[in-house]
C-alpha cells in the first residue's frame, strides 16, 4: 500500500466561525488572519494505493461554481485534483473508490464535475462512491444552519449516476473497502460523518477530516462554530486524540494550510501536538 497526498488547492474562512468560542487575540497566532478576517485553509485530500484499487477520500470543493459562491470562500492556488493525481501517475478515471468523510461542499465538491454542455456527471467515472445513509438523508433534507454547505449539485449527480453505496456503521468497514481498518463515526460536525483509519507502513494513520481540521484545533475548546452539536465534537475529539496519543497515531490533516500529518502526546495541558511532518516522510 502507498499513501499520496493530494492537494486540491486553497480557500478562505471565517477565522471566528473555524475556532469558535476561541478568542481572536489566541487563534491569531496560529492562522493569521487577512483584513476581512479570513484565514487560508488547505482541501488536501487522501489517494490509498493498493494493488489494483485506488481510493480516493474527498474530494476539494472542484471548480464548477460561479463567481458569486467563490467570491464568498476565495479559492486558490496553482493545485488541482486532476493536476495533483496527474503528478503522482494518475488520471480521474483510474479512481476505483470515492470515499466522502462528509458532504460539505470543501470535502466533495470535486466529485462532480460541470461538462462544457452544461451537464454534471461524476468526475471519477468509473469509481463507487462511498457514503453513509444517515448523512446523505441529513445532505439532502438539510437543516436551515447546514443548508449553505449541502450542495445539490455536488450530491444528487451521485445517486443518479447508480455509482451510490452507502457503508453500514453497524457492520463496520465494508468487505469493499478491506484497506480501511476502521471508520469512526463522528456527529458533533455533522451527522456520520466518516474517519478513515488504515494500517501504513507499521503505523495507524487516520484521516481526520473535520473532526480536527488542523494542529491549531487540538486543544478541546477549540471547536469550529460549523459544529452542528459542539458538545459532541469536545467529546469525540477528546476521545480519538487520547487514542492517538496512546497509540502514537498519525493525524492526517485536510485543512491545515501548511501541516500535512502530525503525532500527538498526552501533557498536563491534556493532548498536544508531538510532532509534524509530510505524509511522504514516513
Amino acid at each position: 500500500m502507498t499513501l499520496h497526498t493530494i492537494d486540491t488547492g486553497f480557500f478562505k474562512l471565517d477565522g471566528g466561525a473555524m475556532f469558535g468560542v476561541v478568542p481572536r487575540t489566541m487563534w491569531e497566532k496560529l492562522n493569521p488572519p487577512d483584513a476581512n478576517n479570513l484565514c487560508t485553509w488547505a482541501m488536501r485530500c487522501l489517494l490509498v494505493e493498493d494493488g489494483n484499487r485506488l481510493i480516493l477520500v474527498d474530494t476539494g470543493m472542484g471548480n464548477k461554481q460561479d463567481a458569486k459562491f467563490r467570491s464568498h470562500f476565495h479559492p486558490h492556488g496553482d493545485a488541482t485534483l486532476e493536476s495533483s493525481l496527474r503528478e503522482k501517475g494518475f488520471t480521474a478515471a483510474d479512481i476505483t473508490d470515492v470515499f466522502l468523510t462528509h458532504l460539505h461542499f470543501d470535502h466533495c465538491g470535486g466529485a462532480v464535475v460541470r461538462t462544457p454542455d452544461d451537464k454534471l456527471v461524476l468526475a471519477c467515472p468509473n469509481a463507487t462512491y462511498w457514503s453513509n445513509a444517515a448523512h446523505w438523508d441529513w445532505a439532502v433534507t438539510p437543516n436551515a444552519r447546514e443548508k449553505a454547505s449541502f450542495l445539490k449539485e455536488n450530491i444528487l449527480p451521485v445517486q443518479e449516476s447508480g455509482h451510490l453505496q452507502f457503508v453500514d456503521p453497524a457492520q463496520g468497514v465494508p468487505d469493499a473497502l478491506p484497506v480501511f481498518r476502521e471508520i469512526i463515526f463522528a456527529d458533533g460536525h455533522t451527522e456520520k460523518m466518516m474517519v478513515p483509519v488504515l494500517e501504513y507502513k507499521g503505523r495507524t494513520v487516520a484521516y481526520m477530516a473535520d473532526l480536527l481540521p488542523s494542529v491549531g484545533h487540538i486543544p478541546l475548546p477549540y471547536v469550529m462554530s460549523y459544529d452542528m452539536r459542539p458538545l459532541v465534537t469536545l467529546s469525540e475529539k477528546e476521545q480519538v486524540l487520547r487514542r492517538a496519543a496512546e497509540e502514537n497515531w498519525v493525524l492526517l490533516l485536510e485543512h491545515d494550510p501548511a501541516v500535512e500529518a502530525c503525532t500527538v502526546q498526552l501533557t498536563e495541558k491534556g493532548v498536544r501536538v508531538a510532532d509534524t511532518f509530510r505524509l511522504d516522510e514516513l
